[in-house]
């Protein structure tokens, strides 16, 4: 039995599920029929990243705050198995408070299918408005994103491939 760590708030029928693919070997093959193999999609870098969230935040959230940077980073699966990060940091700058909004992103999203890099920007721009992860917050993600909970799962379920080959 395989520990689903990556799946662990998820109803125990779907864990049961997702069991059964893992154990008939067949969890990649749903992947690979769900996302075709194809070449890696063209957000490579942070400048790229950068424009790719600022067309989603235009669409969605143009009266939001600003967002000021964009990047991937390297280290952020390792921490707290996140995928996504966002920073408000607030500075004073002489009689003014300067405050700027920063978006990470892990670098292991260069390497998975462009929906999947898309939940997790739609994710991270949602906390622009809300900063909790409550009702409000994952309705504001189906707004940007309408089978976002789907998406949701599908990288659970990349990731919990990716470290059953891993080992």
């Amino acid at each position: 039995m395989t520990k689903l760590i990556y799946l662990n708030g998820y109803a125990p029928a779907l864990r049961e599920q997702v069991q059964r693919l893992i154990d008939t070997d067949q969890l990649g093959a749903w992947l690979a029929r769900r996302y075709p193999p194809a070449p890696a999609h063209a957000i490579q870098s942070n400048s790229a990243l950068y424009d790719y969230t600022q067309r989603i935040k235009q669409a969605y959230l143009r009266s939001s705050v600003p967002v000021t940077k964009v990047s991937f980073d390297a280290r952020l699966h390792v921490i707290d198995n996140a995928l996504g990060q966002h920073q408000f940091i607030s500075r004073v700058q002489g009689a003014k408070l300067k405050s700027k909004n920063e978006i990470k992103i892990s670098a292991l999203l260069k390497t998975l299918p462009e929906p999947l890099l898309q939940m997790v920007v739609v994710h991270e721009l949602a906390h622009l408005r809300e900063k909790d992860h409550n009702k409000a917050f994952y309705q504001l993600c189906e707004h940007m994103l309408a089978d976002y909970h789907q998406r949701e799962l599908d990288l659970r379920l990349f990731l919990t491939h990716q470290s059953l080959l891993t080992g």
